[in-house]
């Protein structure tokens, strides 16, 4: 590939991986003998609900309508978490954050505002969303029933994006911003007078686009403007506080969360150099931005934030759940391997070493498939591309309409995530919930066939199910039969195979090279020699050559971006990865600041 003269590219000595951070651990792992019931993968499997009418004029394809679930917020009360979303008609209660109960709402008139925030105070669950005055703010003892009782409320600023905040001295304060040109505010309340603040807001974060390349829409790819800045959240550590936004957007890939860090809560805050601290631009489904931080019950850190698909409308979006570490006064989000199955651990871990991912590779990935039938521009690869913006659908509804893979060669499965693409449903908020029927079978030949999963019975609406087998199995073949009529087609947007490939993991990358444009310190471009035994690679990016904890998969050699900071210094590395394992780059490059 020819290099662009603009570039100045220096190659700097080599790294051993292990001193990296663990953003996708890359090492050989044994087979996972762990609790398998604790296994999930991105998008959280929920009941996302079908778009309201208010948006039906709105669509940007033809088809509609869409699932919709955004900007949640998760915390731990009386022995069990409370997920809230945007546009949810309710909310859902876990006791471990694998298996999520939904609880339907009535009593909150504000269910349907956009932005929910949550806390907890005196025992009691408060709850506030995005709105004009007069602000409404709700409270529950009791979030298992619908049964909130609003308050008297004298907070008087009106704002999008709103987040409550109580420090552990008892002190509460409410953040809010959601805008292209206004600021990230914040001010201290008094919830024990109707959360009346207690001054005029603060200023706290500002657009700076023309220095954080991640501020820009589509990576200024389009344009060279500001993007949104928005969803403030707050979390409090080591006597820290860390003010954490979203941007440029929620309908771009790379949406994420950055943050700011200061001694008090009301700032002045300093902008963090490794930022944004949680981002996913690569992989099956992409972003992490307009999330919460929150503490589990055994003392780990996790942040649940909004991943885009965007297709059908740009507010069509999911959940997802990411592990979170401190190191070096810096928060840190593992979302590589998070659209892969990993494991939520029952006890404290420490996530800057342990990730989570089982080890279990990605066997479907650009395999020959075939189906039923096909509408066109629906064609069946489009079921196993690794884009859930993109999906197979069957000309029918109808029982009987299939999907199948062909691994190419015998391989051991352990998990299968079945993501569902509703293709021409109509479905209401009143009658939004919809429930698959299904059968997946296995063959060694194409032939003769044996069923694996049974979901004839199946009532529950599921649209991303992992279905994470008690044993693995060995097989070539897998298919997968509609059982149940729908009014719509039989769609997949990811029918995706995890497991081991029993060969041979990919030779090391070589040739890598990061250059960087000298007129936009912002722009980056990294390329290296493909592996033609790769199906894809992880590029992994950070400040400092020990301190690579930024990653995202892509299925080319190359990656060029301008998400990164214009006056930060960047190295780079890149793994090899397919059905069998990944082989970690051993050198680090970066390209001097022209």
């Amino acid at each position: 590939m020819r290099q662009r003269r603009w570039f100045v590219p220096l190659i700097v000595g080599g790294l051993l991986w292990s001193s990296v951070g663990l953003q996708g651990c890359a090492e050989q792992r044994p087979a996972y003998t762990g609790d398998r019931s604790r296994i999930i993968a991105n998008p959280l499997n929920l009941n996302y609900r079908f778009q309201d009418g208010a948006l039906a004029q709105t669509f940007i394809a033809e088809e509609r309508p869409c699932r919709e679930a955004a900007d949640p917020v998760l915390e731990y009360f009386k022995g069990k978490y409370y997920l809230f979303a945007s546009k949810s008609g309710g909310y859902w209660s876990s006791e471990d954050l694998v298996q999520w109960r939904y609880i339907p709402c009535k009593s909150l008139p504000v269910i349907e505002d956009y932005a929910p925030s949550i806390v907890v105070y005196r025992d009691s669950l408060y709850f506030m969303a995005s709105g004009s005055l007069p602000r409404r703010i709700f409270r529950t003892d009791d979030p298992e029933k619908d049964r909130w009782e609003e308050i008297e409320t004298r907070f008087a600023y009106a704002g999008t994006d709103p987040a409550f905040f109580l420090d552990d001295d008892g002190r509460m304060y409410i953040y809010w911003g959601c805008s292209t040109t206004e600021p990230i505010v914040g001010v201290e309340v008094d919830p024990q007078n109707g959360f009346q603040a207690l001054s005029t807001p603060d200023t706290l974060i500002h657009h700076h686009f023309d220095q954080y390349g991640w501020e820009m829409p589509d990576s200024g790819r389009k344009a060279n403007k500001q993007g949104f800045n928005e969803g403030p959240s707050m979390l409090k550590y080591d006597g820290k506080y860390y003010l954490q936004y979203a941007s440029p957007g929620t309908e771009f890939r790379i949406y994420s969360d950055g943050v700011y860090v200061s001694d008090r809560p009301l700032g002045p805050f300093t902008y963090v150099e490794s930022n944004p601290f949680s981002i996913k631009p690569g992989g099956f489904i992409a972003g992490a931005g307009h999330g919460h931080t929150f503490k589990d019950k055994y003392g780990n850190y996790w942040h649940v934030a909004t991943m885009k698909i965007s297709v059908r409308h740009m507010f069509e979006r999911r959940l997802g759940l990411f592990p979170v570490y401190m190191k070096e006064g810096e928060m840190h989000a593992q979302t590589l391997f998070t659209d892969y199955p990993f494991v939520v651990p029952d006890h404290q871990v420490d996530f800057a070493q342990e990730d989570g991912w089982t080890g279990w590779n990605l066997l479907s990935y650009g395999k020959a498939v075939q189906a039923s039938s096909s509408l066109e521009g629906f064609e069946p690869m489009r079921a196993n591309d690794e884009q859930i913006e993109t999906w197979w659908a069957a000309t029918t509804g109808e029982p009987g309409e299939w999907w199948q893979i062909d691994l190419g060669k015998e391989m051991q499965v352990e998990a299968i995530q079945v993501n569902f693409a509703d293709k021409d449903f109509t479905c209401t908020p009143q009658n939004s919930y919809v429930s698959y029927a299904y059968r997946i079978d296995i063959s060694d030949d194409g032939r003769s066939w044996q069923e694996l999963v049974d979901r004839s019975e199946n009532q529950k609406d599921m649209p991303h199910e992992l279905i994470v087998l008690d044993t693995g199995v060995r097989t070539r073949y897998l298919r997968i039969t509609n059982l149940r009529a729908m009014e719509g087609k039989f769609s997949l947007s990811g029918f995706r195979v995890f497991g081991d490939g029993l060969g041979r993991k990919p030779d090391r990358v070589r040739q890598l090279i990061a250059e960087r444009d000298p007129k936009d310190g912002r722009h980056w471009r990294v390329t290296w020699e493909a592996r033609p035994e790769a199906t894809g690679y992880i590029v992994r990016w950070g400040i400092a050559p020990d301190q690579l904890y930024s990653a995202m998969m892509v299925y080319t050699n190359q990656y060029e971006s301008r998400i990164f900071n214009r006056d930060s210094k960047y190295y780079f590395q890149v793994d090899a990865l397919n059905e069998n394992g990944v082989t970690p780059g051993t050198e680090t490059v970066t390209a001097q600041k022209p």
